[in-house]
């Protein structure tokens, strides 16, 4: 699959990198078919986040539908249209419980 990739400060390069795979029962396979820009792409883009790598992909905010889902992902099925917003968020603990997901206690 294609990606952008981040090569060094300033310098992105659409790559071809390895399909994703399931890792972890509650991971999700997204085919992306739209994406957005946030600021926090600029700081990678601007060399400002420590331990990036080239080759790193970038992006965060897309939508797109679901081809593959792990043993534990209950609420969605292949097929189904999902977008994906800049927080990423457990949706079990406590936080997310209060709707809090902005402020999840799991994220990375």
């Amino acid at each position: 699959m294609k990606a952008n990739c981040w090569m060094g400060k300033k310098n992105v390069e659409v790559r071809e990198v390895p399909d994703p795979k399931i890792l972890n029962d509650r991971d999700c396979i997204v085919k992306v078919t739209k994406t957005a820009i946030c600021g926090s792409d600029l700081h990678l883009y601007n060399g400002f986040v420590p331990g990036m790598m080239p080759g790193d992909i970038i992006g965060h905010e897309f939508m797109g539908e679901v081809v593959e889902t792990g043993r534990g992902v209950k609420n969605l099925r292949k097929g189904a249209g999902v977008i994906v917003p800049f927080p990423i968020a457990c949706g079990h603990c406590n936080a997310c419980k209060s709707e809090l997901y902005s402020v999840c206690e799991n994220s990375n």
